[in-house]
């Protein structure tokens, strides 16, 4: 009997454990729908600028206000230019903004956030109160004065956004460095004298990546609604450029007799959001082994 289990239990199980493994790394349903909308919408903003008669600015003034229809299929605004050319120049905006802050917040935030886990003490005291005054500002006002005073851009506002979520970054890297500190394998590095940078490279840095670039989708999601909610308010980019804040709110007084002026981009925007956040909670929380998510 006991000479004769072993085998009976151990050849099913070499077949099965690489379907197994083909299960778990399988995407999910959800994480193929956010990937594919969010492939559908920058092959659509790659793609139909090039095509012909592509002018989000061109107003079609015999057609003011028209309702989706072949030719122009997300209708028409007040002023007759075509809704989902608009929309798709505004998600060029919204992409550029979102770029900008990831960027300036993981490069920023990311070092920050290495020194202060890394050296500890004094450095970590300084810059942990640093973050905390700047966390303590109301980041949206604060851009507002300084989109006020040096005039609304891309650059301008991507590079306000990104610095605001400085701090954040900042932190989280801080957390992954300090529980990496006190691990086997760093402090046998710096028992061998290896050099800081070298440790950092070789033995931090591949920790530090995911948990950054995946508050990085966070940080995306922050700036297209930050974005938007400033071309909303008319802090973003000047009329009649197109961003998606500004559509949603060049439709609101026509919300009662044209309402996909501003239905089409909003939809676009909170599905983009939902896309990206998705995303990013699935690289955060990869599937336990066995599940599937």
């Amino acid at each position: 009997m006991t000479t004769a289990e072993p085998p009976a239990v151990a050849v099913p199980a070499h077949p099965a454990a690489p379907a197994a493994d083909r299960r778990r790394r399988r995407p999910s349903t959800g994480t193929l729908v956010a990937a594919g909308w969010l492939a559908l919408l920058a092959l659509t903003v790659l793609v139909l600028p090039l095509l012909p008669g592509f002018d989000p600015l061109h107003g079609d003034f015999a057609h003011p206000a028209a309702p989706p229809a072949p030719g122009h299929w997300l209708g028409t605004d007040a002023s007759g230019r075509d809704v989902l050319q608009r929309t798709v120049a505004g998600a060029r905006a919204s992409a550029a903004v979102a770029a900008l802050t990831a960027t300036v917040g993981l490069l920023g935030g990311g070092a920050l956030g290495l020194a202060a886990g890394w050296f500890r003490g004094p450095v970590d005291r300084l810059i942990g109160f640093t973050t905390d005054v700047l966390m303590s500002v109301p980041s949206l006002v604060l851009v507002m004065i300084a989109v006020s005073l040096r005039g609304p851009s891309l650059p301008v506002i991507g590079v306000l956004i990104g610095l605001l979520t400085v701090p954040h970054f900042t932190r989280v890297v801080r957390a992954v460095v300090l529980s990496l500190n006190e691990r086997g394998f760093v402090q046998a590095a710096r028992m061998l004298g290896t050099a800081p940078a070298r440790i950092l490279r070789r033995e931090i840095l591949p920790h530090v990546a995911p948990a950054a670039v995946g508050f990085a989708f966070t940080a995306t999601t922050v700036a297209i609604v930050a974005e938007g909610s400033l071309s909303f308010l008319g802090f973003g980019l000047r009329p009649p450029a197109p961003s998606w804040g500004g559509i949603i709110a060049e439709g609101r007084t026509n919300l009662g007799s044209a309402p996909w002026i501003s239905l089409a981009p909003a939809a676009v925007l909170c599905l983009t959001v939902l896309a990206v956040n998705y995303l990013g909670e699935r690289l955060r929380s990869p599937a336990p082994k066995g599940a599937a998510r």
